[in-house]
């Protein structure tokens, strides 16, 4: 056999096959997020005359950065195969614990925000070691921990306030920086925008680049792949899975602040459900349920779609009700969209 004809049949590494834009971008994850985003624009842009006001989308953008924070990271936990359903109350014991810190001690406010960072990232590193010691379900994990929380946050607030809030720390020193690093307002071309916004964009770059330029998020695909093979070649599972839910327990702290230093005062029993908003922000954002696949970028485009039903429904002057109905709407049709983009891209390979 002629030289160029072993060249022609031995077998091309897929890997070095070139492949189409088009292909590329029925292969990406968050395709089915993004026509879905453009499509409730469209819709709210008609139904809303004040949705297209640069104060309105400002509005909006905040609202989904508050989700957005807390969905990349669990975005990122999605994709490595595992759920956090503490992510939620989380967020509140992270406020809760500057908050009584700072005015029980009456330190400085920053002692209390690097105590709560402290103890945020135990939780976290508590599931991911449980998890990885017990082999039991991520949710029969989180479940327990979501469960424990709330009981601690209820329950240590009225031994310390004796109410179901904490006390305000708005005068002790240190808070105008502090509200100043989490819970500012920015003025950018005459319009007011939330520095949580700020906080929402570094933490999607920082995932982005995580997954896609570090090994890292090689390992954390694989892991959500397949567990089994990942560590038969050696990729460190349970290192993997512990960083995650430290990662989910980090963006757990900022949204933490941002709450304390917003106004002033935190009530023990907030953060009860939504723990379902983020992960199904991830899930509309193109993360699937067995983990494997998915995007930073995705789950900030579903924290959008959330921040523009939310506000858009305000702005079209209708009953708030209807939220939950275009939310379950939106989660059923953006889950089928991913559904069939990933069949359409596999086949075309």
């Amino acid at each position: 056999m002629s030289t160029a004809a072993q060249a022609a049949a031995a077998p091309v590494d897929e890997r070095v096959l070139r492949t189409s834009p088009l292909r590329r971008v029925l292969g990406r994850p968050e395709l089915g997020a993004v026509v879905g985003a453009v499509a409730v624009f469209a819709f709210f842009a008609f139904a809303a005359d004040s949705f297209l006001r640069a104060s309105s989308l400002s509005t909006v953008l905040y609202a989904a950065s508050t989700i957005g924070i807390m969905a990349v990271p669990v975005a990122l936990l999605m994709i490595g195969g595992e759920f956090d359903l503490s992510a939620g109350v989380l967020v509140t014991t992270s406020a809760l614990v500057s908050s009584m810190f700072s005015y029980q001690m009456t330190a400085n406010v920053w002692v209390g925000v690097g105590v709560s960072l402290l103890v945020t990232l135990a939780v976290g590193a508590f599931n991911g070691f449980m998890l990885t010691r017990t082999r039991l379900p991520s949710f029969i994990i989180t479940l327990g921990t979501y469960l424990m929380l709330i009981g601690m946050n209820l329950g240590f607030t009225k031994l310390i306030s004796d109410t179901v809030s904490t006390k305000t720390i708005a005068d002790m020193e240190g808070f105008p920086e502090a509200k100043a690093v989490f819970a500012s307002t920015l003025t950018v071309g005459g319009v007011n925008v939330k520095i949580t916004i700020l906080w929402w964009l570094l933490l999607i770059a920082a995932a982005s680049w995580i997954l896609l330029r570090t090994r890292v998020g090689n390992w954390i695909f694989a892991v959500g792949g397949n567990e089994a093979a990942a560590r038969a070649v050696g990729v460190p599972v349970r290192a993997t899975k512990i960083g995650l839910y430290m990662g989910v327990a980090l963006a757990a702290w900022i949204s933490g602040q941002h709450l304390l230093f917003s106004y002033d005062v935190v009530q023990s029993g907030e953060g009860v459900g939504n723990e379902l908003i983020y992960i199904i922000a991830a899930v509309i954002g193109g993360c699937l349920i067995t983990g494997g696949y998915g995007s930073a970028v995705g789950s900030a485009v579903g924290a959008l779609i959330f921040g523009m039903t939310s506000k858009g429904i305000v702005f079209a002057e209708w009953e708030p009700d209807w939220f939950k109905f275009f939310l379950g709407a939106m989660l059923l049709l953006a889950t089928l969209l991913n559904h069939w983009v990933r069949k359409r891209a596999e086949a075309t390979k």
